[in-house]
């Protein structure tokens, strides 16, 4: 039997409203969330360290979506001035930033034993710091713009569970879980409310690169439904986070799977 859900198409949920995502480029969550966000109404600027991807990505959503829609900026999110441009990008074009998907992370599989310190630094710093640095910077121009906004990171079911050859990407994501829960409390005084989304295993096609069809499938029988999640099922919680319906969520991490411990 297929249990494959269909696709939900936009209601308006996110009209009129300027987001930043980051790592947006390509197939995997952050591209999805991207054609959600523009499907509900959003106004997108995208960021992502691979260029020739992100080029891809814009030409493709401005053609659908419109020019006028959908913008993008090579960036990395271990380098503050790189996010403040992205940041810059949103104001410049539209006047306002309203919401910032955190999307970026960097994982790899490596024994404790066998993890070298940079392996380590790499994960934590774009996975966690990078996080930071993004919530950072986005809670200072919401505060300062008084019209409050949304910030939405992407955590993962590894934050919670254990998984061999994943302590470095496991406390990357419980620290991401972490931020978010103080990141709300000290932003709700500016009605800024700091959620996160924590997928399990969301197929796309670079996932398949670099994961073992034996983990993958270790994986899938895991889940409630027998099946991996299709990207666009994470962005559409993200979508949920970022909108109206959620008006009183913050300090909140989801589980995007059935994983939850």
């Amino acid at each position: 039997m297929d249990n494959k859900a269909p696709y939900v198409f936009g209601h308006g949920l996110l009209t009129g409203r300027t987001a930043v995502i980051t790592a947006a480029a390509g197939t995997g969550i952050g591209g999805a969330t991207a054609r959600r966000f523009l499907e509900e109404g959003a106004r997108v600027v995208l960021g992502d360290a691979h260029e020739r991807r992100l080029t891809e990505t814009v030409a493709a959503l401005a053609g659908e979506f419109g020019e006028r829609r959908v913008a993008g900026r090579v960036s990395d999110v271990t380098d503050e001035s790189q996010i403040a441009a992205l940041y810059d990008l949103a104001e410049e074009r539209h006047g306002r930033l309203d919401a910032v998907v955190n999307n970026a992370g960097l994982g790899g599989t490596a024994l404790l034993t066998e993890m070298t310190d940079e392996q380590w630094d790499k994960v934590i710093d774009v996975t966690l710091n990078g996080t930071f640095r993004c919530t950072r910077a986005a809670l200072r121009r919401m505060k300062a713009g008084g019209h409050g906004g949304v910030v939405v990171n992407n955590a993962s079911v590894v934050g919670w569970r254990a998984q061999a050859g994943q302590a470095h990407y496991a406390a990357a994501k419980a620290g991401v879980m972490a931020l978010t829960r103080c990141a709300a409390v000290e932003a709700a005084a500016y009605r800024v409310r700091v959620n996160a989304v924590s997928p399990s295993l969301a197929m796309h096609p670079h996932l398949v690169k670099v994961t073992t069809p034996e983990l993958l499938a270790e994986l899938t029988e895991r889940e409630a439904f027998g099946r991996y999640a299709e990207p666009w099922e994470v962005a559409n919680v993200i979508v949920f986070l970022a909108s109206g319906y959620s008006s009183y969520m913050t300090g909140e991490t989801v589980s995007v799977s059935s994983q939850h411990p």
